[in-house]
């Protein structure tokens, strides 16, 4: 794959994130509740964490270890979040990542998203398990795996640090067969 994939679903278009969208990724990535809802965003959220965010997304994919997309809205192109998938060749399996603009959440858009990236990452990427983690404290990011089907792997305690805090996380995942058998 030497050019950057672009997926469509009903609503939404997935592609390639670009310096054009720094202002609204520091804008929405930039809210307090967001950067709570997830692992990686910092709080303050500035535009050289953008910059970071996507040179990193660009230098995963030259590598394909990670497929970074930026979610917008198929109507009208505006960026609303981001979604990738880390993978790991050795045992052909992607961690799924994703977080969306506060404005955005409970319209089912991060559902859909999932759903592309679930499809991608099995059809295209060849992947035998995609698997994700939210915090125990944000339900509605596993009500998203839920909808997907993904299957609840666990409870991490204490598995990760954000800030000076120890964070559980919630583990789901998806084989290649399970995904074959929902399809």
């Amino acid at each position: 794959m030497s050019k950057f994939p672009k997926l469509t679903t009903e609503r939404l278009i997935l592609s390639k994130v670009s310096s054009n969208d720094i202002p609204k990724i520091v804008e929405y990535a930039g809210n307090e509740r967001v950067a709570e809802t997830t692992l990686n965003i910092p709080h303050p959220y500035e535009e050289k964490d953008a910059i970071f965010w996507i040179n990193s997304a660009n230098q995963g994919f030259k590598n394909k270890t990670q497929f970074t997309f930026g979610i917008r809205l198929k109507t009208t192109n505006e960026f609303i979040g981001g979604i990738g998938i880390k993978v790991n060749d050795r045992f052909q399996r992607g961690a799924l990542g994703y977080w969306i603009a506060e404005q955005f959440w409970n319209k089912g858009y991060t559902t859909e998203a999932v759903g592309a990236m679930l499809d991608f990452g099995f059809k295209e990427l060849n992947l035998n398990k995609i698997y994700a983690t939210h915090l125990v404290e944000n339900v509605a990011s596993g009500k998203v795996m839920i909808k997907n089907r993904m299957i609840k792997e666990g409870e991490l305690k204490d598995h990760t640090k954000k800030g000076d805090s120890f964070r559980s996380v919630i583990q789901y995942r998806l084989t290649k067969e399970e995904f074959e058998n929902i399809k």
